[in-house]
Parts: structure tokens; sequence; C-alpha cells
């Protein structure tokens, strides 16, 4: 399998990679694409199928761009992550008889996500509003009911908008032409207390039928607590605007990982699976091993998750974010939980650590969270001059994060 979940061929040693298709399928394929060394394909049909292969319960899961393994028993899921990280650590880390253990995963790996995105399009065709999501590597809306790895209260929310959208005739943005209203609609559950929130992102500020809006999203249910107006009006591909308005309740949700309270707003960068969230933040201190005499570092820390996790048990916390809103939720959430042993520092954690090392700040535990592209080679030379005695690498890249192994 490729590092993208498709199946991965050979016509007379030329590699042909197919979505869809797993080890052990024996396949007919059409081929759709060459390149120099590679080419894709596409299956037309399955001659025998592999041992574990599986009938996906999602009836567009081919279409949407969201799962690409659903056709892969789950158990198989894992052992394909765990292999991934080893293929790697080995090929892009050069490191070898390195102990990757097998992958954790859930007692029930559906209806597990807390936010959701969806756009918000019009079939030109036939004149109806399309709420769903992207098909791969482009902008075309498959429409959806139901999102089997999504909270159900989204099923309701879909429902709600769309009625709303077509009784009161509220126009869909159109990426070609800049015009429209309506962009996405985005949500938030916080699992622990159940509370809701809906954004809907909008090109412009004005909202016709407002309140009627308002009485939908509430409509779905009493744990609704938050119903926000996010503007964005560029032509961009990025989902949210700068400007939060709040249409109806509070400005933010309350969720637990753990017995940590954090208050969630639209902008905030928060784990969207909690269930293993938690079990991997005490992976996390388990590694740390902390005795309760320790400074701990926190590099791109967010809205303070690790940190204050790890703060119940480090004598201090140093949490670095270069994002400032989400320093001032992390203060929040400090404040919130009463844990003063923590300090938050705004800037890119390359820049901030060696200043702080420059001014006498060591730490003796390393925790870094950075984003897809990996870490900095700076900080990286900036936590072995400080000759830390143990980093956690908390990656959601293992390619990027095999590079900075290496390094």
């Amino acid at each position: 399998m490729g590092h993208e979940g498709e199946g991965v061929g050979r016509i007379q040693n030329f590699t042909v990679f197919v979505p869809h298709t797993v080890p052990g399928d024996k396949i007919k394929i059409k081929i759709v694409k060459v390149k120099k060394s590679y080419a894709y394909g596409k299956l037309i049909e399955i001659i025998h199928r592999a041992e574990h292969r599986i009938d996906p319960m999602c009836p567009i899961h081919k279409k949407c761009g969201g799962c690409q393994l659903q056709h892969l028993a789950y158990a198989e899921q894992l052992n394909f992550k765990k292999q991934k990280v080893i293929d790697n650590i080995e090929r892009i880390g050069k490191l070898k008889n390195i102990n990757v253990h097998d992958t954790i995963g859930m007692n029930k790996p559906l209806r597990y996500r807390n936010k959701v995105q969806f756009p918000v399009g019009r079939d030109e065709k036939h004149g109806q509003i399309q709420v769903g999501f992207y098909a791969p590597r482009s902008h075309n809306i498959i429409e959806t009911d139901t999102c089997y790895i999504q909270h159900e209260i989204n099923d309701k929310i879909i429902e709600q908008l769309k009625l709303w959208m077509k009784d009161y005739h509220i126009t869909a943005y159109n990426e070609s032409t800049g015009n429209g209203l309506v962009r996405h609609i985005f949500t938030r559950v916080a699992f622990k207390t159940g509370e809701i929130m809906v954004v809907l992102v909008t090109n412009g500020t004005n909202i016709p039928h407002k309140e009627q809006f308002i009485d939908r999203m509430r409509s779905v249910s009493d744990d609704v607590k938050s119903i926000i107006q996010n503007i964005n009006t560029k032509a961009t591909n990025v989902i949210l605007g700068q400007k939060n308005r709040v249409l109806w309740g509070k400005d933010s949700i309350v969720d637990y990982i753990g017995d940590v309270k954090f208050s969630i707003s639209p902008m905030s960068f928060y784990q969207v699976n909690p269930v293993q969230t938690e079990i991997l933040y005490q992976k996390a201190l388990e590694y740390a091993a902390l005795k309760g005499d320790e400074t701990v570092f926190d590099l791109y820390c967010g809205i303070g998750t690790i940190s204050l996790f790890l703060a119940r048990k480090a004598k201090k916390v140093v949490g670095v974010e270069i994002i400032p809103e989400a320093i001032e939720d992390a203060r929040e959430n400090a404040r919130i939980n009463d844990i003063y042993n923590v300090e938050f520092h705004v800037g890119a954690a390359e820049e901030v650590i060696p200043k702080l090392y420059q001014q006498g700040y060591k730490a003796d535990v390393v925790v870094v969270d950075p984003p897809r592209k990996g870490c900095d080679e700076t900080l990286l030379d900036t936590v072995v001059k400080m000759q830390v005695k143990k980093v956690i690498y908390v990656s959601c890249n293992p390619s990027t994060m095999a590079r900075d192994l290496r390094l």
C-alpha cells in the first residue's frame, strides 16, 4: 500500500497506484494517467478479494475525499499505520532497529470526530442546495446526509440548514463568481459536556432571516449552546475568516480531556478525536515520567492542552505557540483550571526557545507537537545544546518526524 492508502501493483515491473485496493486483491484496472516511472489506475473489477478487504458501510466513500481505508478491515488499518511509521523511520530517518509499538486503536472507530466543516454549494443543473465534502483533488461537492466518522448531531444540522436555505431562498457561495452567501457550516461537539457549537461561514455580514436560522439550529438539540457567524469575504481556500460574531448563546463551548477543562472557540486548535486524544496525552505523560521537580517546555502548544496535562505533575511548564489567539486561550484554560505553574509565550518556537535559552531557561523535558511540516532545524539545534534529558515528539506526520529524528 502507498502512503495515501492506495494499492500499489506492478505491470512488468512498472509501478501502478490504484485507489480502493488492498494487498492480496487480484484486479482488473484501466490506466488513467502515465508518468515517467509510475502510473495511476482505476479499479474496474475485483477478480479475487483480499482476505482483509471489507465492504464499506458508507455509500459515498469512493466519491468523497474523506476516508481512504474504509474497504480495509480495522485491525489491518492499524497494521498499515504501524508499517508506515517503520518505513519512514528507516527510509527517511536512516535509523535501524527502532522499536515501533503496535498502533493503539479504538474500541468503536465510528462517530468519533468532534469537529466537521461542510462546504455549501448549489447544483447548477438542478438548482438544489448541496452540503457535503469535496471529491478528491477537486472542489466538487459530494452530497452527504450522514457521515459515519462524525457525530450524529451533524445529520440534523445539515438537514435544518438545507430547509432554512430552501424556505427563505438563501444563496450558496459560488467559487467561480464570488457571489452567494453561505460558504460552509462548521460544527464542534464537546464529547464530555455535550455542548454544541454551530458556525455559519458567510461571504458577507448580513444574514437574511437570521432569527429563523437561529431557531432552526436551536431546534436540533438543547445542547446547542453557541451559534456564531464567521465572515469570510476573500477568494480563498481558507475556510474561516478572521471575524466572528455571536448570533446566539456563548462565544465558546467547554470540554474536558481527562479532568482538565478547556474553553473552545471557533478558531481554537483542538484535537478532533477526543477519545484517542486522552490516550495520546496519557502516553506523553507516561513517557515524561515526571517526578515533580522538572521544568518542561511544550513547543507548538496550541491552546495549552498538553501543557496543562503536564503541569499537574511538573514543577514548571513553559508553552510556546505562534498564534496569539491560541495563547490567549491557553492562558484562559490555565486560569479556569487553577493551574499557575505554567507560562505561555507567543512566537515561533525556533525564535523563542533560543532567546529563552540565552536568558538562562533550561528544560529537563521537551515536548514538541509540530504541524505537518515538522520542527525547525534551529529549534532542534537548541534542544541539543540544552542537553535535554528527554524529548517527547508528538507527530501528525511520520515522514517529517523521521527527518527530525535523524537531525
